[in-house]
C-alpha cells in the first residue's frame, strides 16, 4: 500500500502527504497515554465528595436568596472608599512595578546585556517574581509592613515586575538592528542609541504592555484585602465573616463593575493612542 499521496496547493505546488512513521506513532501514542494518566490522577487526587456534589444546587439556591435584594444603600459608606482605594493600589503598583521591571528587562535583552551572568541574573529575578502569587507577596509585605494597602501596592508592584520586565525585554530582543547600526555608526552613546534606537520602535509594545497589566492589577488587587493587604477585599472580608450576604452581594457587583469599566478604558486607550 502507498504511504504517500501527491496534490496540488492553492499557489499550483504539489503537496505531498505521508503517513506517520512507526517512531512517530509511538511518541504520538505515549503523549495521549501520559496526558490520560494525568487526567486520571488529578481526578484521584480531587477527593470529591458525592453528597456535596447533591446537595450543590439547593445550597447554592439558598446562597442567591440571601443575597437578594442587594443592599444598595450600603454602598456610600461601606464600598466606595474600599473601591477608590482598590484603584489607588493597582494605578501606583503599575507604576512602581514599571520603574522597577524595564531595568531589569533591559539587562534580560541578550542585544542589549552581552553579558550572560548579567543577563542570566535578569531572567533569574523576572520568573522569580512572576513565579510567586500576588497573595504570596501581600502576605510577606503584611508581615514586614502590617496590614494595609501599603503591602497591597507592593505586592501587586513585585508581582508585575516579571510580567512587564519579560515583555519588555523580548520586545527589544524584536526590534530591527538597522536603526540602531546606524546610530551606533555615528558614534551614538548608549542612551541616544536606547531613546532613539530602541524606543521607537517598543513604544507601542510598551504601553500597550503597560495597560494590560493595570487592567490584571485592578482584578488582582481586588482580593488582596482578604489577607489584610487593602482595598475592596477588606470590605468583602468583613461581609463574609458577618455572614451579611446582602452586603456580599453589594461588593461582587461592584468589582464586577470595576472590572468591566477598566477592560473599557484599555480597549478605548489601544484604539486612540497606540
Amino acid at each position: 500500500m502507498n504511504t504517500s499521496a501527491t496534490s496540488l496547493t492553492a499557489t499550483g505546488y504539489p503537496r505531498t502527504w505521508q503517513r506517520y512513521t512507526m517512531g512517530q506513532r509511538l511518541l504520538r501514542f505515549a503523549l495521549y497515554l501520559v496526558v490520560v494518566a494525568a487526567i486520571v490522577q488529578a481526578l484521584r487526587s480531587v477527593e470529591v465528595i458525592p453528597e456535596f456534589l447533591y446537595d450543590a444546587p439547593e445550597q447554592m439556591g439558598d446562597l442567591l436568596s440571601r443575597m437578594w435584594p442587594i443592599d444598595w444603600a450600603y454602598y456610600p459608606d461601606g464600598v466606595h472608599a474600599a473601591l477608590m482605594e482598590t484603584l489607588h493600589i493597582a494605578t501606583l503598583g503599575t507604576i512602581l512595578s514599571v520603574i522597577l521591571a524595564v531595568p531589569v528587562g533591559l539587562l534580560a535583552a541578550n542585544n542589549l546585556t552581552p553579558n550572560r551572568l548579567i543577563n542570566q541574573l535578569a531572567r533569574l529575578i523576572l520568573v522569580s517574581s512572576r513565579s510567586v502569587n500576588s497573595l504570596v507577596w501581600a502576605l510577606l509585605f503584611i508581615a514586614i509592613f502590617g496590614p494595609g494597602a501599603l503591602a497591597g501596592t507592593l505586592a501587586i508592584a513585585f508581582r508585575s515586575i516579571g510580567f512587564v520586565g519579560k515583555l519588555v525585554g523580548e520586545a527589544i530582543e524584536e526590534a530591527q538592528r538597522g536603526p540602531v547600526e546606524a546610530l551606533t555608526a555615528t558614534g551614538a552613546s548608549s542612551s541616544a542609541v536606547l531613546w532613539y534606537g530602541y524606543w521607537p520602535q517598543i513604544r507601542p509594545a510598551f504601553w500597550s504592555i503597560v495597560l494590560l497589566r493595570w487592567d490584571i492589577n485592578v482584578r488582582e488587587s481586588a482580593v488582596l484585602g482578604l489577607v489584610g493587604a487593602g482595598g475592596i477585599g477588606m470590605a468583602l472580608d468583613t461581609a463574609l465573616n458577618l455572614f451579611q450576604w446582602d452586603r456580599v452581594a453589594l461588593v461582587l457587583a461592584a468589582i464586577f463593575a470595576v472590572v468591566i469599566v477598566a477592560e473599557v478604558i484599555i480597549t478605548q486607550a489601544r484604539k486612540r493612542i497606540l
